[in-house]
Parts: structure tokens; C-alpha cells; sequence
């Protein structure tokens, strides 16, 4: 790595006051670490003679001084260990750069690379190959010293993130996003694989001695701590690496540079945006802390070790967030004059992997900590943040929605079976009972037959599913019947009510009428709700093998649970935290259910692992995006005027940059816009790469080509959908049974705020 330079005398934008209420701590142990991790790394044969590094190097770097910010409770041998973590994959990162970046050798990357899992057995008694280099080595010996003390579950969760971290290499060599600018959504989700904090998130489980509950360690609340605590390391870093990375370097993925070029605003308040969001992220951490674990606990019946184990965790996180933000600004690299330094230290240069990625080098800063008056600055500019989130006045009139003219590059073809789809529906949701009250539940009366030929679902299916049977179009438009009526549903039922219990029994009832296994037993259904799941889940699961029908479950599962965190941000009326809306909403809207219906015929000839692969998660996200904002544009109106939601993506725009309608209008405008893109650039680089990495077949190329036409399909039906239902019309939206709207609580202070820093008149010019 080079060494520290002098610092540039012009600075591209102020550094913004962060917020980072708690403080950052030292563990005692540092010198014992640095000792430790220099014996180590020359046992390891990563110093001299390596062809990477020399002592110097080591030196400068000072990787315990980041693990004894990060980490400042643990003990000596749990620093020393968590050092040697850190001392490693730094030395992968520059190893791989060398024997296989420089020379764009992806051939013998990708050989290099399949062979470290071997060195990650389940069970320690499973032999592991002879080590070939040191990066072989180290991965072997550290294994061996840490998994003795951690769960299986545990064993499994990290390996699977240290090879997702490792194999993000492969794609870099690809020099696939070469001369190519990320959309914001696309750039969160990048930083996440590329950059290695959710693999610091599992190594903070072993130095706090607290691991996480199977139980939950796939729950939300977890997921969202980890995602949070990995966007705030991720930003942070942006903002401080900034003028290295695009003055010096002509580096492409900054945080920064991606809103400065989304937004067409200047630098400055591009920095200031990054800043926003960091601290919108921190606070959805806090929330989630706060107001989902303990429900989690509740739900899951966590014992008191459990809670404990969970909660000391989030403390590790938010420990590590203030230490690596402390790191950030004692360096003496880049930005704004230099850092104090550790003393008797050489200056530590940002490291170009956990923070800024693969390739990434650094970051600059302003001396220890953050004066009173800083802190204070950003306690009250984060305080008028979350008001702003908290008090939005429902049921504001806002006019029809207005449409901008949508990129879409894909045609729309209808199934020839839509006439006799759209009757029988009618025929289904009379059976089902979806079309009246059902006894004893106040405010269940949410259709009738008029709303449900207005909705026309079976053009939405039509358009999703053109080459489908009758049989299939039925079943697709039934389960868009069910879906739509079950969202509908739960604002009107429980929201009014603001009945958090009844929404979370009848999701479990609901869960429970699809079994896995269809000899055990499922609930009577109590009422339309569950009736026409069951019906649904018996025509749709009988046929499938049992793995698929365990995922097709996850994805009904995970929609109906989305349902309750749109019910709890109602109840505590807060406008979602951006990225969580996105990543939410992809779930509410049940992007992942009807996309797997596409995939049922595709039997046994693609490996599970391609749907789980980054590339086809972005191909399939970028889509889900797309559909979801397009769905809030038409939706605006009926959501906010007539409904008071608070989840809406223009909302959610309107609320994070205090800006008006057609302002926040445009920037979702542009983002779809963007996901469009991205979709097509998966869709025409990524995955003929995918598919040559995992040597498959012609015949599994043409189904996962299929799928891709099959997405395009959904894209165009949606958009047809939307425009040519009556679900959105504004003379439909007043005084009809399809107008699930409920009282709200108390409200608070209104959206009149001022926007300082200036995106919005910026955005609008452009």
C-alpha cells in the first residue's frame, strides 16, 4: 500500500457534523495486539520476502489500532485473534491484486478462490488441504482458532459471509461496472458485498462473547442491525475517502460521487445527503434496537441469556461504529490536514477493504474525537431528522397523482385467456367470501364486486403471464386477488384499531395453513382471509417438491410479515428510514412471490446457488424496485390524501430531503429510470459471466434466459396494469368500499421545515 502523503490545500466540501452520540473507548490491550499481530503475520510468511508487504508496511497500516478502537472491551487473546482477522483478509485483498488483478488472470483467480472454502470445514476434525500461499495459511489457522468456541449456526453464517466478502474479487476482475456510475439503491447494495462490514458484524460476535440466537439470527430486527450498522461504516468512509478516491485515484464507487451525479447537484451537498443517510441509518438502528427487539424477544420466547446475548451484540455494533469513526478521524491520510495519530504510532492509512471495498484506499480526518459544539450541532440537526420522520400530517390533500413519462423498453403481451380469467375471479372471490363483511370483524367490509372488476387483476396476470394456461392465469390472478385484499385488509382491520396483536395472530394463522409438508394438519380458516389462502396454497404447493415448497412458503411469509412492519410505522406514525422502505417494500408489494411463480415450471435444471448469486439478486432487485416505485407514483393520491399512509416512496422522498411533491416526484422518477438500466446491464454483462463461472448447460442458459424474458414481461404488465385498472382513477377514490383508510393518532408538527443545503432547488433545475 502507498504511504501517507501530504495533504492537497483545496478540499472538494466541508467535512458535515456527524452523529455519533457515543463515544468511542480504547481497549487497553493495543500494544500486546501489535506485537502479537506482527509475530503472526511473519509466522505466516506475509512480510518480508512475500511480495506484499514488509514490516513497514504492517507498521503503517496498524490494524490493531482499528481492532482496539473497534473492539474496545474484549480481552487480550479475543484482540489479538480479531487483529489477526483483520491482518489477513487486508493481506488477501493486496495478494489477490497482485497475482491476479494486475495480470487479469480470472481464470486463476476463480481456481484461487474455490479452493479457501475447503479450509472453513463445519467440524475441525475434517482434514483441509496443504496451504499453497499464506493467504491458504493464515485462513486455516484462524479457523482452527476460532471456531472451538462458536456454534455451528455461527460457523456456518461466517463462512458464507467470508466467502461472499473473498468472492466479490472474482466480479471485480470482471471489470463488468468499468466507466460506470451507480444508482443510489444499486450502490448500497454493492457496498455491502464489497465492503467488509457485514463480515466485521459476525467477527463482533466472538469478541463479545455473544453470539447470536439461531432463533433469530435470520429474523429482521437482526438483519436490519447488521445492514444499518454496515451502511453507516460504508457512508462514513465515503465521506472522508472522497478526495483520494475521485481527485487521485479516478475511482467510481463513492457514496458521494453517486449522489452528486444522481441528484446533479454539487459536491457539497452531495456530502451533506451521505451525511443524512448515515445518520437516518444510525437512528434505524436505534429504532429497531428500541422498538422491534423487543417484540422479537416477546415472540420468539428468547430466554434471558438469549435477550442478553442480542442486546450485548447491538452494543458490539454501536461500539464499533464509534470506534471506526474515531479510527476515521485520528488518520493523517487524506482530508483536511490530518489526524493526531496514535502517539509513538505511524499514521494508519484507510484500509482499502472492510470500509471502501476491494481496491479502495482511504480516508482523511480532523484530530481526536468531535469537539461539544460538534456533537451538539449534530444532536439537534439529527433531532430535527427524526421530528420530521415522526410528524407528517395524514390525510393532506394532494391532487391526482402525476405521471411522468416511464422508461419502459419492453412491450406488453396479454394472454388470450384474460376474458374468461376475468370471470372467473369473480366466480373465486364470491366462493372465498372476499366480496363482503366477515362476521365480527369491524371494518372488513374493504370490497365489493364493482371494486373487484375496477382492480382487474386478471390484466395484471395477463400481462405478467402471457404464455401461461388458463389454469396457471387463473391461479396468478388469484393469488394478485389474495395479495391486494390481504394488504388492503390489514390497514383497515387492525390499523384502525391500531390492534398490533390481532395483525400478528393472524399472521401466524395464516403461516400455519401452509404446511410444508402436506400431511400435517393446517387450521380450519376462520374467515375470507384464510379460506382463500388455503385454497391457494393446496392448487399451488401440492404439486411442488418439498424444498420448493418451503420457499414459495418463505416468500408468502415474508410479504404477510412486511404487512406488520407497515402496521407498526402506522401505529408509531414514522415515515420509513429510506433505505428500509426500499428494501421493505420489495416485501409488501410481494415482488418475491409473484417472481417465484415464474419460476415454478423451471424444475431441477439451474442450481439453487444461481438464484441466490449477487447477479441475479440485483437482476431480480432492480426489477422489484422498479414495479414498487412505479406502484407509488400511480398510488400517491389514494395512499396520501385519502389513506394517510406513511409508505409511499415519494413520501418517503418528500420527508428525507424536506422537499415538495413534484420534486420528490422527479427524483423517484429518475431512480426507477435508473433501476431500468441497471436491469438491462445485469441482464446483458453480468450474467453471461454468471453462467460461464458455474460451466452451465445450454438448456439451463435457455430457462435463465427465459426467466429474464419472463421479468421483462412483469415489468411491462405492471406498467399496462397500472395504467389501465381503475384502481388509482381519482373520481374511483372517494367514498367506496376499496378506500382502506383509518384514523390516525395524534399528529405532530407538519412538513414546513426548510431545506438548507439546497438539493432541491438543484434537483428541479435539472
Amino acid at each position: 500500500m502507498p504511504q501517507s502523503q501530504s495533504q492537497p490545500t483545496s478540499q472538494p466540501f466541508t467535512l458535515p457534523h456527524f452523529y455519533m452520540p457515543h463515544p468511542a473507548r480504547l481497549n487497553p490491550h493495543l500494544e500486546a495486539a501489535r506485537t502479537h499481530s506482527k509475530q503472526w503475520a511473519r509466522q505466516m510468511n506475509m512480510l518480508e520476502g512475500s511480495g506484499i508487504w514488509d514490516e513497514r508496511d504492517l507498521d503503517a497500516h496498524d490494524y490493531a489500532l482499528l481492532c482496539a478502537y473497534t473492539h474496545p472491551e474484549c480481552s487480550e487473546e479475543a484482540l489479538n485473534l480479531v487483529t489477526d482477522w483483520y491482518v489477513w483478509v487486508f493481506f488477501f485483498d493486496d495478494h489477490f491484486l497482485e497475482e491476479f488483478k494486475r495480470t487479469l488472470d480470472r481464470e486463476g483467480g476463480k481456481a484461487y478462490l474455490d479452493r479457501l472454502p475447503a479450509f472453513m470445514p463445519m467440524d475441525l476434525n475434517t482434514p483441509v488441504p496443504e496451504p499453497t500461499n499464506q493467504v491458504e495459511a493464515g485462513l486455516a489457522d484462524l479457523w482452527a482458532r476460532t471456531v472451538p468456541s462458536m456454534s455451528l449456526d455461527w460457523r456456518r453464517r461466517f463462512a458464507e459471509s467470508t466467502e461472499n466478502l473473498l468472492n466479490e474479487s472474482l466480479w471485480e476482475l470482471s471489470n463488468i461496472d468499468i466507466n460506470r456510475i451507480a444508482n443510489p439503491v444499486e450502490y448500497i447494495e454493492m457496498r455491502r458485498k464489497v465492503g467488509g462490514a457485514p463480515w466485521s458484524a459476525g467477527l463482533v460476535e466472538y469478541a463479545t462473547g455473544a453470539e447470536i440466537p439461531a432463533a433469530v439470527a435470520g429474523s429482521r430486527p437482526l438483519r436490519v442491525l447488521k445492514d444499518a450498522f454496515s451502511d453507516g461504516v460504508h457512508l462514513r468512509n465515503d465521506l472522508f475517502s472522497y478526495q483520494r478516491e475521485i481527485e487521485d485515484e479516478g475511482e467510481l464507487s463513492n457514496g458521494v460521487l453517486v449522489l452528486e451525479t444522481f441528484l446533479d447537484c454539487t459536491t457539497q451537498e452531495a456530502a451533506d445527503a451521505v451525511n443524512e443517510l448515515i445518520t437516518s441509518r444510525l437512528q434505524q438502528f436505534e429504532d429497531t434496537v428500541f422498538t422491534e427487539l423487543p417484540t422479537l424477544f416477546a415472540d420468539q420466547g428468547l430466554d434471558p441469556a438469549g435477550c442478553a446475548a442480542v442486546l450485548a451484540y447491538a452494543k458490539g455494533l454501536q461500539d464499533w461504529q464509534s470506534g471506526g469513526h474515531e479510527w476515521h478521524m485520528r488518520s493523517s491520510r487524506y482530508m483536511n490536514g490530518g489526524g493526531a495519530g496514535e502517539p509513538g504510532s505511524a499514521a494508519a492509512p484507510w484500509s482499502p477493504l472492510v470500509f471502501g471495498g476491494l481496491g479502495t484506499q482511504g480516508l482523511g480526518a480532523l484530530g481526536l474525537g468531535t469537539s461539544a459544539a460538534d456533537l451538539s450541532t449534530a444532536l439537534r440537526i439529527a433531532g430535527t431528522q427524526r421530528l420530521r420522520r415522526r410528524s407528517h400530517t395524514p390525510h393532506q390533500p394532494v391532487g391526482p397523482s402525476q405521471l411522468p413519462d416511464f422508461f419502459m423498453p419492453f412491450t406488453t403481451t396479454l394472454s388470450p385467456h384474460l376474458e374468461a380469467a376475468r370471470r372467473n375471479v369473480v366466480t373465486w372471490s364470491h366462493r372465498m367470501g372476499l366480496l363482503q363483511p366477515q362476521p365480527g370483524v369491524p371494518f372488513s367490509g374493504i370490497w365489493d364486486e364493482d371494486a373487484l372488476v375496477r382492480f382487474d387483476f386478471a390484466l395484471c396476470a395477463a400481462g405478467l403471464h402471457p404464455d401461461a394456461t388458463l389454469e396457471e392465469l387463473d391461479l396468478g390472478t388469484q393469488w394478485l386477488t389474495w395479495g391486494t385484499y390481504a394488504d388492503d385488509y390489514y390497514p383497515a382491520v387492525f390499523g384502525r384499531t391500531r390492534d398490533v396483536a390481532g395483525a400478528l395472530a393472524t399472521t401466524k394463522r395464516l403461516s400455519a395453513l401452509m404446511p410444508v409438508d402436506t400431511a400435517d394438519p393446517a387450521p380450519e380458516p376462520a374467515n375470507a382471509l384464510e379460506r382463500a389462502l388455503a385454497d391457494l396454497w393446496t392448487r399451488t404447493a401440492g404439486p411442488m417438491a418439498p424444498d420448493a415448497r418451503r420457499t414459495f412458503k418463505g416468500t408468502v411469509d415474508a410479504m404477510t410479515a412486511s404487512w406488520l412492519w407497515e402496521l407498526d410505522n402506522m401505529v408509531l406514525h414514522r415515515i420509513p428510514d429510506p433505505v428500509d422502505y426500499i428494501e421493505m417494500r420489495r416485501a409488501t408489494f410481494g415482488s418475491d412471490l409473484t417472481m417465484s411463480l415464474s419460476r415454478l415450471g423451471h424444475g431441477r435444471q439451474v442450481p439453487p446457488e444461481i438464484y441466490r448469486s449477487g447477479p441475479m439478486r440485483s437482476l431480480e432487485n432492480a426489477a422489484a424496485d422498479y414495479a414498487c416505485l412505479l406502484n407509488d407514483v400511480f398510488s400517491y393520491q389514494k395512499e396520501i390524501e385519502y389513506e394517510g399512509e406513511v409508505h409511499n416512496g415519494i413520501l418517503v422522498v418528500q420527508n428525507f430531503f424536506d422537499c415538495d411533491y413534484p420534486t420528490a416526484l422527479a427524483i423517484v422518477h429518475d431512480l426507477m429510470t435508473s433501476r431500468m438500466r441497471e436491469f438491462q446491464h445485469v441482464a446483458t454483462d453480468q450474467l453471461p459471466i454468471l453462467y460461464d463461472d458455474f460451466k452451465l448447460s445450454a438448456e439451463a442458459r435457455a430457462t435463465l434466459d427465459g426467466y429474464v424474458e419472463e421479468l421483462e414481461n412483469w415489468l411491462a404488465g405492471i406498467l399496462t396494469w397500472h395504467r389501465e385498472c381503475r384502481r388509482y382513477r381519482p373520481e374511483h377514490l372517494r367514498h367506496h368500499p376499496g378506500t382502506t383508510g383509518w384514523t390516525p393518532g395524534p399528529t405532530g408538527l407538519g412538513t414546513s421545515g426548510t431545506r438548507v443545503a439546497g438539493v432541491v432547488g438543484t434537483v428541479v433545475g435539472g
